[in-house]
């Protein structure tokens, strides 16, 4: 079984028991962000939370061993992604990335905002002229050293 077949298993069966990805991130105590982004094939689980999510999902043993497989991380179907909502990331990064880079160097230095040692929150936010999707990334600054 690979990856993406318990990817499409997960789907499969979070649509058919209507769950939402904070119920399953609250069954196991984790953020909706970090939980749906194991769930999509980018994080790896404990063999706990495995188990918790296969019974929710109604996932087999070999699907629930994947789950606790460290993944391909990044792993887009294309370079230049496809889907509209996803390609919109892309374009803020085309648009705004130079934008990021010189002001995160001009406050903390040459460095990188960590992926590794991150959060993330993604809410709605009301608003009278249509509702706003509201993200919060919070890296950790990674100086580059000398040697």
């Amino acid at each position: 079984m690979t990856r993406e077949d318990v990817t499409a298993a997960i789907l499969a069966a979070k649509f058919a028991k209507k769950l939402k990805w904070a119920d399953l991130a609250a069954a196991i105590g984790l953020s909706k962000e970090w939980t749906t982004a194991g769930l999509m094939g980018q994080m790896t689980f404990t063999a706990e939370q495995a188990d918790i999510l296969g019974a929710l999902l109604d996932l087999n043993a070999d699907a629930r061993a994947a789950l606790q497989v460290v993944p391909y991380k990044g792993s887009l179907p294309s370079a230049i992604p496809s889907d509209p909502l996803i390609y919109r990331f892309y374009e803020l990064i085309a648009v705004y990335g130079t934008t990021f880079k010189a002001l995160i160097h001009e406050e903390f230095g040459d460095g990188i905002m960590s992926a590794i040692d991150f959060s993330l929150d993604i809410q709605r936010e009301p608003d009278p002229k249509g509702d706003r999707v509201r993200i919060v990334m919070s890296g950790k600054f990674l100086p580059y050293k000398t040697y």
